[in-house]
């Protein structure tokens, strides 16, 4: 097959129309009038990591004077930072129409969000105060002249610009610092069974004569502006520094990144922009984009829910999983059978219950755990801790390159090293991507071993939005070879082989295509022959070229990919048995997802790997496979009621249009149905 730009789509504009289905969710009028705003929230936390890191590396190869063809699905560097910067112009725009809807809207529920034009003498004397008591303490003004280099502006934080104007036409320019650390939102005192909330932005302008109250001027104004920088992360050589103090002094650098995207409120005046823009070194191959007044809108994921349950989606209450009881214990039940937990459907409390009884247990020898991203208050650290006080012998892999969580997990390091666990600092050259436990307990003289493999981080917050499986096992061959793994984390040199899970960076691409292989046999012979995969992304060549043979030779595949996705479904003679839907809805779908035909006799696997080529050949990850039959049955399930979703599913073909799937079909809205799955479940 002659291959040309049309046979893979590029990765950077694949996600952009992943994030442009984000911004769909927040213009569906069928969901919830604040989750709408938080979904705008998302939208614009997607794209400030997208410069960060995404743009960063397409500029880093332009400014290395590669054209990046190969690397780029067949775009130049420097069009596609144009083109790049072409969509997120439109996309920001519609994003600004969207947010004008919202407010339309929020004021017919009674909820104002005013600025500081709108503030009467009922509210003078509490924002008053609220700057002197809350933010004028804190605040950074930092005072701009043409003799005195611009310090470092921070990404996390946005500005407001503040042009001073004298009598006699000269200007003095600050720039006054909306730290991260401040609430975006304040509620205002409800006044006539009316909500009101006013942005930080606009107390500050409201205060901008007590701020500036030393200097003498005609006129005043702020327009916000806001900095991306380079996310990558640089390392240092020096061999006498522990990992952990380069990492911390390379997180600390990050902020001096250069910058990679510069946004402005399109108000501002010319004079002032150009101000900026020449002090802080920004030219045309930074994204230089025009917006609103308001910028990091990122902070209306936290928009304030007032109390307004109907403008929210229903909380569900996580479901027990039948069978397995947190009130016995989780060994003697998985001894007997493998159990499957389905976050956010199910409870979390079961991962922390496992570790919470191997603290405990006098009989439990070791426990061995990778991290990758922890939630800020962690019971699963605490549980480890409390292990490790109890005198069990505690290993754990964390992964403190976890792309901005590395201070975080940093923090915890340390804390964990502290109780005298033993810490392992990944793999050099690999992130440890994968997520497993395994424990040894003494049982009749012997070692036995207890685990779980997972498809999501051990993190009990983003479990309530992150739908991950968890498979919670006493399968002695499976975890033999998880523990194969924790000793590669030491032993680097010594590559194992296995014969159940499936491991990157050593296996997983020729063991995939083994069993790709074997659905093409089967489909040349004429028998049953299917692949059904799901996963965040796809952007592997050597994945997608398998992928494309398979459907060559008549493998129907489906995919559900919520991601970018760089494979072109549907084109006669190389994808046409490939169909791809990508669903965003109140969850974040997290799973990976691995079922092959195999003759009608299923083998399936749950999997910490995308098909990506991080993660084929730069991470370690495992693919565990699903034996015990009735979990094989739900997941088969799973994968058909995510399949059939004519409610919240796109089709993603080779126009690239987002199309919703719409059909005749009852009406299939996986997330909800898969909640009514588990509660029919336990109804029986």
């Amino acid at each position: 097959m002659t291959k040309d730009k049309n046979t893979y789509i590029n990765r950077e504009l694949s996600w952009l129309k992943f994030n442009e289905r984000v911004l769909q969710e927040a213009a569906d009028m069928d969901v919830p009038l604040i989750e709408r705003l938080r979904f705008l929230g998302i939208f614009s936390n997607n794209l400030d990591e997208f410069f960060k890191v995404r743009y960063a590396t397409v500029k880093r190869i332009y400014e290395a004077g590669k054209g990046g063809k190969s690397e780029l699905g067949g775009i130049r560097a420097g069009d596609l930072l144009e083109e790049i910067t072409q969509i997120v112009i439109t996309q920001q725009n519609y994003s600004l129409e969207i947010l004008e809807e919202i407010d339309l809207e929020l004021q017919n529920e009674n909820i104002y969000i005013i600025n500081e034009t709108k503030i009467d003498e009922t509210y003078h004397d509490f924002i008053k105060n609220y700057f002197y008591q809350e933010l004028s303490p804190a605040l950074v003004v930092i005072m701009l002249n043409e003799d005195v280099a611009l310090p470092e502006l921070m990404d996390i934080s946005a500005y407001l610009t503040v042009k001073m104007t004298s009598s006699d036409g000269k200007n003095q320019v600050a720039l006054i610092e909306i730290s991260s650390t401040m609430d975006r939102f304040v509620v205002l005192p409800s006044k006539n069974g009316a909500n009101y909330i006013i942005m930080v932005d606009d107390i500050l302008r409201y205060c901008l004569d007590d701020i500036f109250s030393i200097f003498t001027y005609e006129s005043i104004s702020a327009h916000m502006i806001k900095i991306t920088r380079d996310g990558e992360l640089d390392f240092d050589s020096d061999l006498s520094k522990s990992f952990i103090d380069k990492l911390s002094e390379s997180v600390k650098d990050r902020q001096s990144g250069k910058p990679v995207r510069f946004v402005y409120d399109m108000n501002i005046d010319q004079e002032t922009l150009s101000f900026l823009l020449k002090h802080m070194s920004i030219d045309e191959k930074e994204s230089i984009i025009p917006g609103g007044r308001y910028h990091n809108r990122r902070d209306y994921m936290s928009f304030p829910s007032l109390g307004r349950t109907d403008l929210l989606y229903d909380k569900i209450k996580p479901l027990p999983v039948n069978g397995l009881s947190l009130e016995e214990s989780i060994f003697k039940t998985i001894a007997k059978k493998d159990y499957m937990v389905y976050t956010p459907y199910h409870t979390f409390s079961y991962i922390v219950k496992f570790l919470r009884e191997a603290a405990l247990d006098p009989k439990v020898k070791t426990i061995k755990i990778t991290i990758y991203r922890l939630a800020q208050i962690s019971h699963v650290a605490s549980s480890l801790i409390n292990a490790a006080k109890n005198g069990k012998k505690v290993t754990v892999s964390i992964e403190l390159r976890a792309r901005f969580d590395e201070a975080a997990n940093i923090n915890y390091a340390e804390q964990m090293q502290d109780e005298g666990i033993k810490m392992l600092f990944g793999v050099t050259g690999l992130k440890v991507h994968c997520k497993m436990c395994v424990i040894e307990r003494e049982e009749n003289d012997k070692l036995v071993r207890y685990g779980f493999i997972s498809t999501g981080n051990f993190n009990e917050s983003t479990a309530k939005i992150y739908t991950d499986f968890t498979l919670m096992t006493a399968n002695a061959k499976i975890l033999k070879e998880v523990n194969k793994v924790f000793d590669f984390f030491e032993v680097n040199y010594q590559v194992n082989r296995y014969k159940h899970i499936i491991t990157s960076p050593h296996y997983t691409k020729s063991k995939i295509f083994a069993l790709i292989d074997k659905e093409i046999e089967s489909a040349e012979k004429g028998k049953p022959a299917y692949i059904k995969l799901k996963m965040n992304s796809i952007s592997s060549y050597k994945m997608i070229d398998k992928l494309y043979e398979a459907s060559r030779a008549g493998v129907k595949i489906q995919m559900i990919v919520r991601g970018l996705c760089c494979l072109v479904p549907g084109v006669k003679g190389m994808s046409e048995n490939i169909e791809v839907i990508s669903i965003i809805d109140k969850f974040l779908e997290h799973t990976r997802l691995y079922i092959f035909s195999n003759e009608n006799n299923p083998k399936i696997y749950i999997s910490s790997a995308d098909w990506m080529t991080r993660n084929i050949d730069n991470r370690v990850e495992v693919s565990c496979p699903i034996y015990d039959e009735d979990i094989k049955v739900e997941l088969q399930h799973l994968y058909d009621i995510c399949w059939n979703d004519n409610v919240k599913a796109r089709v993603i073909n080779e126009i690239q249009d987002n199309s919703y799937r719409r059909n005749d079909n009852p009406k299939v809205r996986a997330q909800f149905d898969t909640y009514k799955y588990y509660l029919n479940k336990l109804e029986r």
